[in-house]
């Protein structure tokens, strides 16, 4: 079968680049299943979805798939509400709302910016633990800091979600999940979700991993750093969603770092919202300046984790020269594993989602990056 058959809905005869870009994805990038959905000037201007879901099923405009760490800008976005709202302050210490905290100089700042020094847990954790809130976050609670906090930052690869999740549990009686449902994807229309409910589970693209290789606990050969990346990814098993993304218990589990589900629709119009400084036909997310302070650099640079740059905002991964979302200087949004993507340039009022259910290793992901080049080149 040819790739452009296997191509659904609309794209805005100037914007047939994206398209192009979308096809060859299929043709040439190993793209198994996709959506793509672009905005500009709050003007859906591409629309495209294509490729295989589950058991030979196409992909629709309403497939869901995991997005991996596009749910940190989720996240983030949660927070700012509750910081506007007056219910939470970034420089807030941890320890205010989590009494029994360890790393006492961390604030809620470090936590969004990925300058706690808890990107891992040293002890390790029983296969599956990261399905169990209660275990992971009091591991975490007892956990001595790799650095002292806010004196570097490293990627906090899948604890983010757990710090930041049970700060806001804690100080609000609701878990990410709930607020975002009730506070920005309810409101906005905007199919996006921690925590999927089981009537949704049938829209779910299963995810492919090539070869599921088994995680193998090489702790005892590491050094101090390397020990801390490797568990970063790897403690529990499972904690990144190698053998358990496609099922039930992992699609219902709230793990905000890694396990949001959206589609394509959902998450350009959460980015729609932000690039015309939080307001979305008539529904306001956030307001203009506290999405301000939140996308303001708070970290940049070597991460003790990625070992190589990284730059970040409260929550939100800030464009840079390594990593661009798209050329001009604001944009701002977040990477997932395997490609799945989410941003907003308010300069050329562009919103972005795409996602995919083909894992792919490494910084740079083609496929992303060829739609955002296509993007660009019609502007």
């Amino acid at each position: 079968m040819k790739a452009e058959t296997m191509i659904g809905g609309t794209c805005d005869p100037r914007f047939a680049a994206v398209r192009e870009a979308f096809a060859e994805n299929f043709a040439r990038r190993g793209e198994l299943g996709a959506a793509v959905c672009v905005t500009v000037g709050g003007r859906t201007v591409a629309d495209l979805w294509g490729g295989t879901a589950r058991g030979g099923r196409r992909w629709g405009p309403d497939t869901l798939v995991n997005v991996f760490s596009v749910g940190k800008g989720l996240s983030a976005l949660v927070a700012a509400r509750l910081f506007e709202e007056g219910r939470l302050d970034p420089d807030d210490p941890v320890v205010r709302h989590w009494p029994g905290f360890t790393a006492r100089e961390a604030t809620v700042r470090h936590v969004l910016s990925h300058r706690a020094g808890l990107p891992a847990l040293r002890r390790r954790m029983p296969p599956g633990a990261m399905l169990d809130w209660d275990a992971m976050t009091a591991a975490l609670a007892e956990q001595e800091p790799w650095w002292p906090p806010g004196t570097a930052h490293g990627y906090h690869v899948n604890t983010f979600g757990f710090l930041l999740g049970e700060v806001v549990r804690r100080a609000t009686g609701r878990t990410i999940g709930a607020l975002l449902r009730e506070k920005i994807a309810g409101p906005l229309g905007a199919d996006v979700h921690i925590g999927l409910p089981a009537a949704e589970h049938r829209r779910v693209a299963d995810f492919h991993w090539p070869g599921d290789p088994p995680e193998d606990d090489r702790s005892s050969d590491l050094d101090d750093a390397a020990l801390m990346r490797h568990n970063a990814y790897f403690n529990p098993g499972g904690l990144s969603g190698l053998g358990a993304v496609n099922t039930a218990a992992w699609r219902a589990a709230e793990l905000p770092s890694t396990n949001a589900h959206a589609t394509a629709r959902g998450v350009a119009r959460v980015y729609t919202a932000l690039a015309a400084g939080g307001a979305l036909d008539g529904v306001r997310v956030v307001d203009a300046g506290t999405l301000a302070a939140v996308t303001a650099e708070q970290a940049s640079g070597d991460d003790l984790v990625l070992l190589r740059p990284s730059r970040f905002g409260l929550g939100f991964q800030l464009t840079q020269p390594e990593r661009p979302l798209g050329p001009n200087p604001r944009s701002f949004g977040h990477f997932g594993a395997a490609g799945s993507l989410g941003f907003c340039d308010p300069d050329a009022e562009v919103g972005f989602g795409y996602v995919t259910n083909q894992m792919s290793m490494g910084w740079q992901n083609p496929r992303n990056r060829a739609l955002i080049d296509a993007l660009y080149s019609c502007l």
